[in-house]
């Protein structure tokens, strides 16, 4: 069984799963990073690496002048913008003679980072309307459940139960005023037990009832 490998380095570090996987430990993740997904490394973050297979990876060093402030390991899934991103860095490596264009590509590379939305975000935006475990989020990112809500704070500002209270509270609020929805329809969307239990929850967010919210907002 092969050993782990620790280092660190000054530059921020992009790596792209091509072939086979690879194992990365910080202090605070462990993950198996296979072709689905990306992993970006911040300056100065001591990692652990080992591979137990044959694998390829394109790996992109950032200088850190290019880099947002204090940016922090991101671990993301390999969707269709981030697919076509690594097929043209891998198209531009491959082309030493254009170096501002790998220049340009690496800047929006880092551009993306600094607005792109890890997987468990993803995750809580496709069901906030049903109930959602911290674990669940926190086995999403590889994190413990601890360190996962002071993560996720830091992220976005907000305990992942006030993001996923603000979400549903929005989609009430368009339910109320967009349709003619009963409150027992509107309660069973957004997967409460009942509308007594909905009602109670949106006149402790909002300061009134769901019916009088709809009746100001509708004239």
């Amino acid at each position: 069984m092969r050993e782990f490998t620790s280092h660190q380095h000054e530059f921020g570090q992009f790596l792209f799963p091509l072939k086979g996987s690879l194992e990365i430990q910080t202090n605070r993740q462990a993950i198996d990073l296979n072709s689905d997904y990306c992993f970006y490394i911040p300056p100065q973050l001591v990692h652990n690496y080992r591979s137990m297979d044959r694998n390829e990876f394109l790996i992109l060093d950032i200088p850190t002048q290019y880099l947002p402030e204090n940016t922090s390991h991101m671990y993301l899934r390999m969707d269709q913008q981030w697919t076509s991103i690594r097929y043209l860095l891998l198209e531009e490596a491959n082309n030493q003679e254009n170096i501002s264009a790998l220049v340009n590509l690496t800047r929006y590379v880092t551009n993306k980072l600094h607005i792109a939305e890890p997987p468990s975000i993803e995750y809580i935006h496709k069901h906030y309307k049903e109930p959602i475990r911290l674990e669940t989020l926190a086995k999403i990112e590889h994190f413990h459940p601890v360190y996962y809500s002071s993560w996720f704070k830091k992220k976005t500002g907000k305990s992942p139960k006030v993001y996923i209270s603000e979400l549903r509270l929005k989609e009430a609020k368009h339910l109320l005023t967009s349709t003619a929805w009963s409150m027992s329809e509107i309660s069973e969307e957004l997967r409460f037990e009942n509308s007594f239990s909905f009602t109670r929850w949106f006149v402790k967010c909002e300061g009134l009832s769901p019916q009088k919210y709809r009746m100001l907002h509708n004239g």
